[in-house]
């Protein structure tokens, strides 16, 4: 009955260790900080979101400023000057809207200019992490900067480090 236990408990064991997989942990937000190109990218892109953003701030103040003026003389004008610059106001912010998705949108200028930027410094990064994951024989790479539900690892599965040294 012992060795029948012991051989069962021997293959189970075995089986475990052999399904084991390697893991390693990385943070990603720390390793793209420490790349100088990457936070000058960022640099350059808030640079331009603010560029783009008073352009945007312009044009909707136009409109306010047409709208305003609208409102001041509303009790003058005729029905039909009335629903001329009505017409003139809805065009006025439905093109400050139309621009403002043009620069900030998901197909923008600013998001162009962004993966213009950072999609180089990204694959590079990632085929970094693929080529050491290969090299030092892990199957998983968990990156701790985008998953907040890690609870708990060892500093001894942390290679951020090293893929920082890796990168440089």
């Amino acid at each position: 009955m012992k060795r029948i236990l012991f051989a069962i408990l021997a293959v189970v064991m075995t089986t475990a260790v052999a399904t084991a997989q390697n893991y390693m942990v990385v943070d990603s937000e720390m390793v793209f900080k420490s790349i100088a190109a990457y936070n000058e990218a960022l640099e350059q892109i808030e640079t331009l979101s603010q560029t783009y953003q008073k352009q945007v701030d312009t044009k909707f103040a136009a409109v306010e400023t047409l709208y305003n003026n609208y409102m001041a003389q509303r009790a003058s004008l005729s029905e039909s000057a009335r629903q001329s610059r009505e017409q003139q106001i809805l065009n006025a912010e439905a093109e400050a809207t139309e621009y403002q998705e043009s620069l900030f949108g998901t197909e923008g200028e600013l998001m162009k200019r962004r993966m213009e930027l950072i999609q180089p410094i990204q694959k590079r990064v990632f085929d970094t992490l693929e080529s050491f994951a290969k090299q030092y024989g892990y199957d998983l790479v968990i990156d701790i900067a985008a998953n907040p539900t890690v609870l708990y690892y060892s500093p001894k599965v942390d290679f951020t480090d090293k893929i920082i040294e890796v990168l440089k």
